[in-house]
């Protein structure tokens, strides 16, 4: 069955930086696109990053253009975020997901926390 499992959060300071990592099992990786989502409390989850199968396209939310980067490794079946410049609005959970077969499936999260 398909299986997301989200690593890599923490708490850090305003300014810094996290790499997220995103393993996934049970289908043909190469074959999906990715994202990243996050929900931060109170408010709706939202999309933050979206990466074709090869990588070679991606896409950002406007709040995180030019300070988080989404990339793969389709030979260890996982994708990344990378976040820098962190702010506390970026405080959330973190989750990757991916649609397939008309279904979409979620991670267990990945609790991101900004704040000095």
């Amino acid at each position: 069955q398909v299986q997301l499992v989200e690593s890599g959060g923490g708490l850090v300071q305003p300014g810094g930086s996290l790499k997220l990592s995103c393993a996934a099992s049970g289908f043909t990786f190469s074959n999906y696109a990715m994202r990243w989502h996050r929900q931060a409390p109170g408010k709706e989850r939202e999309l933050v990053a979206y990466i074709f199968t090869t990588g070679s396209y991606t896409n950002y939310a406007d709040s995180v253009k030019g300070r988080f980067t989404i990339s793969r490794d389709n030979s260890k079946n996982t994708v990344y975020l990378q976040m820098n410049s962190l702010k506390p609005e970026d405080t959330a959970v973190y989750y990757c997901n991916v649609q397939r077969n008309g279904a979409i499936y979620w991670g267990q999260g990945t609790q991101v926390t900004v704040s000095s």
